[in-house]
């Protein structure tokens, strides 16, 4: 049976467009692990470069039962009405028995999944570690070559493993809940250290007190840890995604980061750069010399010394990896 082919030029002009139908296709491409579809993948990434860079990417993560989803709805809803198009990848943790993912979250969105202005992409996190899915990253830039100014990344949310989603956004919210823990919970840094903003979800009803509790204990742990910037300090908040009440107070924080942190979004993204170019140079690597091949000695030799002579496939890839992370 033959595989679907790519017409790559027509599929970014459509993509450059916002056809959201073409950024469902190319974000399919890049998913794609079939070998015959790489050179399709990174030739589409390549032409919808020029196109990014202006849109703010926010991370969103906290364990099961925080309420992502329903944050993330009434998030973006405050986003749109602010005037912007928001794009939300939302990954979903896949089983390690099946491999399959359940990918429910659009279901759980559904004033922004009937908006025109927002785009919502639910991802399977195969065996990628770190709460975001292989292509994440491929994702964000096809989404901000469609147009979308926002663009949130919502993790698996399995606890304080959720770091890898630190290296793809410009700001990390962090989403907690109110009696969790939190005199425990509140002097971990893990995943806390990572956080630009803290909000405490669930602020509502019987719950209330608990809120003001947590957000005590998270506050007095923030002053244990160094300042991340010099003009920033990581400000804990409270919220009710489920009655939208908190929730432009958070959309105008997270607009105050942008304008007090603006020179670090692109110093920020110049590190991420060369951390996803190691990554993604060091998954080639995998993918060319099987651990489980007759020379796995080459691999461990590679990652401790880069020196190495590889085939000419191998380095079309390591050049195109520095021309998509490099701008």
């Amino acid at each position: 049976m033959e595989r679907k082919t790519f017409d790559i030029p027509a599929l970014s002009e459509a993509i450059l467009k916002g056809d959201r139908i073409a950024l469902s296709r190319g974000i399919t491409l890049v998913e794609s692990r079939h070998p015959d579809h790489r050179k399709s993948a990174n030739d589409l990434v390549r032409n919808c470069i020029p196109a990014t860079g202006r849109a703010r990417r926010i991370g969103i993560s906290g364990a099961p039962g925080v309420g992502k989803s329903t944050f993330i709805e009434s998030f973006g809803k405050q986003i749109i009405q602010s005037g912007s198009k928001v794009a939300v990848l939302a990954v979903d943790p896949s089983s390690p028995i099946s491999k399959g993912s359940i990918l429910g979250d659009k279901t759980r969105m559904d004033w922004l999944s009937t908006n025109e202005n927002a785009y919502i992409r639910p991802s399977p996190a195969g065996d990628t570690l770190g709460g975001v899915a292989r292509a994440t990253r491929e994702a964000i830039i096809l989404c901000e070559a469609a147009g979308f100014d926002h663009v949130i990344v919502e993790t698996v949310g399995v606890g304080q493993s959720e770091t890898a989603v630190r290296n793809l956004v410009d700001i990390f919210v962090l989403l907690l809940l109110p009696g969790a823990g939190d005199d425990l919970q509140g002097i971990k840094k893990g995943i806390v250290e990572m956080a630009d903003i803290i909000v405490i979800n669930k602020a509502d009803g019987e719950n209330l007190s608990a809120v003001n509790k947590a957000i005590g204990f998270y506050a007095s742990a923030l002053h244990l840890l160094p300042l991340k910037h010099e003009n920033w300090q990581v400000p804990v908040m409270s919220c009710s995604a489920l009655f939208d009440t908190g929730m432009e107070k958070v959309l105008q924080k997270v607009m105050e980061y942008f304008a007090k942190i603006g020179s670090f979004v692109t110093e920020n993204r110049q590190q991420q750069a060369k951390y996803w170019l190691k990554e993604s140079v060091l998954e080639k690597l995998q993918q060319h010399f099987s651990l489980r091949s007759r020379y796995p000695f080459r691999l461990k030799r590679w990652k401790n010394k880069w020196k190495m002579d590889i085939s000419s496939h191998l380095k079309r890839q390591i050049r195109f990896l520095l021309f998509t992370w490099m701008h």
